[in-house]
């Protein structure tokens, strides 16, 4: 995942070497007494080998510079390329070093910082189950087209195999054939499908599912819903009733990591209007950029709970930023 984008942060670093220069020691000139005193200009050598540089801004202004330009140009919306670059200025200007220190891993270890501040924590979903009463009521929501539908199937299969119980509410009674979509899904993972005519009311599905759940101890709910536009103010007002009547524990916003910026535009509206408490990037596995699994977390505030990478019920990756940057930084050092 996201290639180009681990080529040019490959290219930056070694921008960042060839800046921050390593400073040469002259040699030390010889006096009258340190050649009657050979132990004199040895100490002398010791104090220059031994010094400290220190990294000045003016060094690293041009490799910033060049970085900003690669975060934008992958998808990194502004705000989040600014504060990587806020960081990175921060913690190297001043920074001391000894002669003969590695320049790559200081460089390194700055931008790994940075870019886990930006990510964030993550979500364990497993770990959420776990430790909150059950059911666990799951609600989907997202734009059309987005792989939504399947990403509810690819999480139920996610939490079969975690050894918990799952009913999948099929709350997208508006599209054409997407009843037929989810329980196609169900059956191939095994999980019990809630669902009504099409064109019935997705707020008495998903009342339904949660009710089954509780009759059957089932562990998690997970409703799938229509895919939505934040600015149809109809659909997004029967979102809100969802919300009230279902009571859900995780709003979980679905979008697709080749959106880019787009992704992360909506996700700012979706959360201001019916609230998200994670986000599920689809097509990570297309997305050579990365700029919308980097800058989603920080812009909305809300962490990443899963890539999906690819149409398998298997292909969906655990969030983890450590993950992540050490991807994105691979053969780096």
């Amino acid at each position: 995942m996201f290639d180009g984008l681990r080529q040019k942060l490959q290219k930056i670093q070694a921008g960042f070497e060839q800046s921050i220069t390593s400073e040469t020691a002259e040699p030390a000139a010889t006096s009258p007494e340190s050649e009657k005193d050979p132990n004199l200009l040895g100490r002398v050598r010791v104090l220059i080998t031994d010094r400290e540089l220190v990294i000045s801004g003016k060094d690293i202004e041009e490799p910033l510079n060049e970085l900003e330009m690669v975060l934008l140009e992958n998808d990194v919306a502004l705000p989040v390329a600014e504060e990587i670059i806020a960081h990175i200025r921060k913690d190297l200007t001043g920074k001391r070093r000894k002669v003969g220190e590695k320049v790559d891993t200081i460089v390194l270890t700055s931008l790994r910082d940075a870019l886990l501040d930006v990510l964030g924590e993550g979500f364990d979903l497993v770990g959420y189950i776990r430790t909150h009463e059950r059911p666990v009521k799951i609600l989907f929501t997202g734009v059309n087209g987005t792989g939504k539908t399947t990403t509810v199937a690819k999480i139920g299969s996610f939490l079969k195999k975690n050894g918990f119980s799952v009913v999948i509410g099929a709350g997208d009674t508006f599209r054409a054939g997407a009843q037929e979509q989810i329980d196609v899904h169900a059956g191939r993972i095994g999980i019990k499908i809630i669902q009504h005519q099409q064109g019935a009311d997705p707020s008495a599905v998903l009342f339904d599912a949660v009710e089954y759940a509780r009759a059957h101890h089932i562990d998690v709910v997970l409703a799938d819903t229509a895919g939505r536009f934040h600015n149809r103010v109809n659909l997004m007002n029967q979102l809100d009733k969802i919300r009230r009547i279902m009571k859900p524990d995780l709003i979980v916003y679905v979008d697709e990591a080749v959106a880019g910026n787009d992704a992360v535009i909506r996700a700012f509206e979706f959360e201001k209007a019916v609230g998200a408490d994670a986000v599920v990037l689809t097509k990570a596995d297309m997305d050579p950029k990365g700029g919308a699994a980097i800058s989603i977390a920080h812009t909305i505030g809300k962490p990443l709970m899963f890539l999906g990478t690819g149409q398998g019920y298997d292909d969906i990756i655990p969030f983890t930023p450590g993950g992540m940057v050490d991807d994105l930084l691979a053969g780096a050092a």
